[in-house]
Protein backbone atom coordinates (compact mmCIF):
# COMPACT_ATOMS: atom_id res chain seq x y z
CA UNK A 1 0.00 0.00 0.00
CA UNK A 2 1.66 3.58 -0.84
CA UNK A 3 -0.02 7.00 0.07
CA UNK A 4 -0.54 9.74 -2.36
CA UNK A 5 0.85 12.97 -0.79
CA UNK A 6 -1.91 15.47 -0.72
CA UNK A 7 -1.84 17.97 -3.04
CA UNK A 8 -4.90 21.08 -3.15
CA UNK A 9 -6.13 20.80 -6.81
CA UNK A 10 -8.77 23.87 -6.32
CA UNK A 11 -7.88 26.50 -8.09
CA UNK A 12 -6.66 28.93 -6.95
CA UNK A 13 -8.09 32.65 -6.86
CA UNK A 14 -6.36 35.35 -8.59
CA UNK A 15 -5.87 39.06 -6.97
CA UNK A 16 -8.64 41.13 -8.89
CA UNK A 17 -6.34 43.34 -11.31
CA UNK A 18 -6.61 47.14 -10.27
CA UNK A 19 -4.32 50.34 -10.90
CA UNK A 20 -3.06 50.51 -7.20
CA UNK A 21 -1.68 46.78 -8.05
CA UNK A 22 -0.56 48.14 -11.51
CA UNK A 23 1.30 51.09 -10.22
CA UNK A 24 2.95 48.82 -7.42
CA UNK A 25 4.66 46.24 -9.86
CA UNK A 26 5.23 49.37 -12.10
CA UNK A 27 7.35 50.98 -9.51
CA UNK A 28 8.74 47.52 -8.25
CA UNK A 29 9.88 47.33 -12.59
CA UNK A 30 11.28 50.67 -12.45
CA UNK A 31 13.51 49.83 -9.01
CA UNK A 32 15.34 47.09 -10.76
CA UNK A 33 15.97 48.09 -14.43
CA UNK A 34 14.88 51.77 -14.54
CA UNK A 35 12.53 53.81 -16.37
CA UNK A 36 14.25 52.97 -19.65
CA UNK A 37 13.86 49.39 -19.15
CA UNK A 38 10.32 49.78 -17.67
CA UNK A 39 7.55 48.06 -20.77
CA UNK A 40 3.67 47.55 -20.34
CA UNK A 41 5.22 43.74 -21.06
CA UNK A 42 7.58 43.94 -18.53
CA UNK A 43 5.09 44.83 -15.67
CA UNK A 44 2.19 42.80 -17.22
CA UNK A 45 4.99 39.62 -16.59
CA UNK A 46 5.85 41.04 -13.10
CA UNK A 47 1.77 40.64 -12.31
CA UNK A 48 1.74 37.46 -14.06
CA UNK A 49 -0.94 38.54 -16.66
CA UNK A 50 -1.04 39.82 -20.45
CA UNK A 51 -0.19 43.08 -21.48
CA UNK A 52 -3.99 43.12 -23.03
CA UNK A 53 -5.06 42.92 -19.70
CA UNK A 54 -3.09 46.23 -18.53
CA UNK A 55 -4.60 47.88 -21.43
CA UNK A 56 -8.23 47.98 -19.85
CA UNK A 57 -6.81 50.04 -16.69
CA UNK A 58 -3.98 51.94 -18.40
CA UNK A 59 -4.27 53.34 -21.46
CA UNK A 60 -0.34 53.41 -22.25
CA UNK A 61 3.09 53.63 -21.20
CA UNK A 62 2.99 57.66 -20.49
CA UNK A 63 -0.42 57.25 -18.56
CA UNK A 64 1.24 54.74 -16.47
CA UNK A 65 4.59 57.13 -15.60
CA UNK A 66 2.60 60.03 -14.42
CA UNK A 67 0.86 57.16 -12.13
CA UNK A 68 3.90 56.23 -11.20
CA UNK A 69 4.79 60.02 -10.41
CA UNK A 70 2.04 60.61 -8.63
CA UNK A 71 2.58 57.81 -6.51
CA UNK A 72 6.33 58.46 -5.48
CA UNK A 73 5.12 62.32 -4.88
CA UNK A 74 2.94 60.85 -2.13
CA UNK A 75 5.15 58.93 0.11
CA UNK A 76 6.88 62.49 0.26
CA UNK A 77 6.31 63.30 4.16
CA UNK A 78 4.19 66.39 5.04
CA UNK A 79 4.90 69.00 6.89
CA UNK A 80 3.18 69.89 10.40
CA UNK A 81 0.82 73.00 9.78
CA UNK A 82 2.01 76.36 11.97
CA UNK A 83 5.83 75.22 11.29
CA UNK A 84 8.28 78.72 10.11
CA UNK A 85 8.14 78.62 6.46
CA UNK A 86 11.97 78.65 6.63
CA UNK A 87 11.94 75.51 8.63
CA UNK A 88 9.28 74.20 6.24
CA UNK A 89 11.01 74.29 3.10
CA UNK A 90 13.77 72.24 4.47
CA UNK A 91 11.69 69.80 6.07
CA UNK A 92 10.18 69.49 2.49
CA UNK A 93 13.33 69.39 0.50
CA UNK A 94 14.99 66.51 2.68
CA UNK A 95 11.92 64.49 2.70
CA UNK A 96 11.38 64.97 -1.36
CA UNK A 97 14.99 64.08 -1.71
CA UNK A 98 14.86 61.23 0.41
CA UNK A 99 12.42 59.76 -1.63
CA UNK A 100 13.69 60.55 -4.76
CA UNK A 101 16.87 58.55 -3.86
CA UNK A 102 14.56 55.61 -2.63
CA UNK A 103 13.64 54.42 -6.43
CA UNK A 104 15.96 54.22 -9.39
CA UNK A 105 15.24 57.12 -11.73
CA UNK A 106 12.56 58.84 -9.71
CA UNK A 107 14.46 62.29 -10.67
CA UNK A 108 13.98 61.81 -14.41
CA UNK A 109 10.79 60.50 -13.71
CA UNK A 110 9.54 63.43 -12.01
CA UNK A 111 11.26 65.86 -14.28
CA UNK A 112 9.91 64.57 -17.19
CA UNK A 113 6.06 63.83 -16.46
CA UNK A 114 3.31 66.39 -16.19
CA UNK A 115 2.62 67.31 -12.54
CA UNK A 116 -0.55 65.52 -12.74
CA UNK A 117 -2.45 63.12 -10.34
CA UNK A 118 -3.94 63.89 -6.83
CA UNK A 119 -0.61 63.37 -4.78
CA UNK A 120 1.56 65.34 -6.87
CA UNK A 121 -0.84 67.89 -6.86
CA UNK A 122 -0.94 68.24 -2.82
CA UNK A 123 2.55 68.48 -2.71
CA UNK A 124 2.53 71.74 -5.31
CA UNK A 125 -0.57 72.72 -2.79
CA UNK A 126 1.41 72.49 0.32
CA UNK A 127 4.55 74.23 -0.47
CA UNK A 128 2.20 77.35 -2.09
CA UNK A 129 0.42 77.36 0.95
CA UNK A 130 3.69 77.53 2.94
CA UNK A 131 4.50 80.46 1.04
CA UNK A 132 1.55 82.40 0.24
CA UNK A 133 1.10 82.15 4.18
CA UNK A 134 4.58 83.62 4.75
CA UNK A 135 3.21 86.83 3.23
CA UNK A 136 4.75 86.10 -0.40
CA UNK A 137 3.27 87.76 -3.57
CA UNK A 138 1.19 84.82 -5.44
CA UNK A 139 3.70 85.14 -8.87
CA UNK A 140 6.73 84.86 -5.84
CA UNK A 141 5.09 82.13 -4.24
CA UNK A 142 4.45 80.47 -7.48
CA UNK A 143 7.70 80.97 -8.95
CA UNK A 144 9.54 80.04 -6.16
CA UNK A 145 7.69 77.03 -5.82
CA UNK A 146 9.18 76.27 -9.51
CA UNK A 147 12.44 76.84 -8.66
CA UNK A 148 12.44 75.13 -5.54
CA UNK A 149 10.85 71.99 -6.62
CA UNK A 150 13.54 71.94 -9.72
CA UNK A 151 16.39 72.85 -7.37
CA UNK A 152 15.84 69.50 -5.76
CA UNK A 153 15.00 67.53 -8.09
CA UNK A 154 18.33 68.38 -10.82
CA UNK A 155 20.21 67.72 -7.49
CA UNK A 156 19.12 64.49 -7.12
CA UNK A 157 19.10 63.56 -10.64
CA UNK A 158 22.87 65.18 -10.99
CA UNK A 159 23.63 62.77 -7.66
CA UNK A 160 22.65 59.75 -9.18
CA UNK A 161 24.59 60.23 -12.50
CA UNK A 162 27.94 58.88 -11.08
CA UNK A 163 26.05 55.46 -11.13
CA UNK A 164 27.37 52.69 -8.67
CA UNK A 165 31.05 54.47 -8.44
CA UNK A 166 30.95 56.37 -4.92
CA UNK A 167 31.29 59.75 -5.40
CA UNK A 168 34.30 59.97 -3.36
CA UNK A 169 35.95 57.99 -6.17
CA UNK A 170 35.06 60.49 -8.86
CA UNK A 171 35.55 63.74 -7.17
CA UNK A 172 39.19 62.52 -5.95
CA UNK A 173 39.49 61.63 -10.08
CA UNK A 174 38.02 65.05 -11.09
CA UNK A 175 40.24 66.93 -8.17
CA UNK A 176 43.34 65.78 -9.60
CA UNK A 177 42.22 66.54 -13.52
CA UNK A 178 41.73 70.45 -11.80
CA UNK A 179 44.66 70.26 -10.26
CA UNK A 180 46.39 69.27 -13.42
CA UNK A 181 45.24 72.03 -15.13
CA UNK A 182 47.91 74.94 -16.46
CA UNK A 183 48.03 77.31 -12.75
CA UNK A 184 48.72 80.41 -15.07
CA UNK A 185 45.67 79.69 -17.38
CA UNK A 186 43.03 78.58 -14.31
CA UNK A 187 44.57 80.25 -11.22
CA UNK A 188 40.89 80.27 -9.29
CA UNK A 189 39.51 76.83 -10.86
CA UNK A 190 43.09 75.10 -9.43
CA UNK A 191 43.16 76.69 -5.77
CA UNK A 192 39.58 75.88 -5.61
CA UNK A 193 39.70 72.44 -6.47
CA UNK A 194 38.83 70.84 -3.35
CA UNK A 195 35.53 72.88 -2.99
CA UNK A 196 34.43 72.49 -6.56
CA UNK A 197 34.77 68.75 -7.13
CA UNK A 198 33.68 68.54 -3.18
CA UNK A 199 32.66 64.64 -2.17
CA UNK A 200 30.65 66.50 0.70
CA UNK A 201 26.78 65.75 -0.86
CA UNK A 202 25.03 66.50 1.75
CA UNK A 203 26.93 69.91 2.83
CA UNK A 204 26.34 71.25 -0.68
CA UNK A 205 22.83 70.10 -0.87
CA UNK A 206 22.15 71.54 2.50
CA UNK A 207 24.63 74.90 1.05
CA UNK A 208 21.60 75.09 -1.61
CA UNK A 209 18.58 74.59 0.47
CA UNK A 210 20.33 78.14 2.22
CA UNK A 211 21.13 79.75 -0.97
CA UNK A 212 17.29 78.98 -2.18
CA UNK A 213 15.68 80.18 1.59
CA UNK A 214 18.41 83.78 2.00
CA UNK A 215 16.82 84.78 -1.37
CA UNK A 216 13.29 84.25 -0.62
CA UNK A 217 14.28 85.74 2.68
CA UNK A 218 15.37 88.89 1.12
CA UNK A 219 12.31 88.87 -1.51
CA UNK A 220 9.83 88.49 1.22
CA UNK A 221 11.11 91.43 2.92
CA UNK A 222 10.87 93.18 -0.08
CA UNK A 223 7.43 92.69 -0.44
Amino acid sequence: MSFIPYADTRRQRRQPLDRPRIVAAALAVMDEVGVDGLTMRSVADHLGVTAAGLYRHVRAKDELLVMLADEISGQVPTVASGTPWQAALTEMAVGYRRVLLSHRDAARLLASTPPAGPERLRQIEAILRVLVDAGFSGRTAAWAAYHFNNLVTEFVADEVRLGETPRAEVMAQARSLLLSLPREQFPTLTSLAEHVATDDVEGLFAFGVRLCLRGLEALCAAE
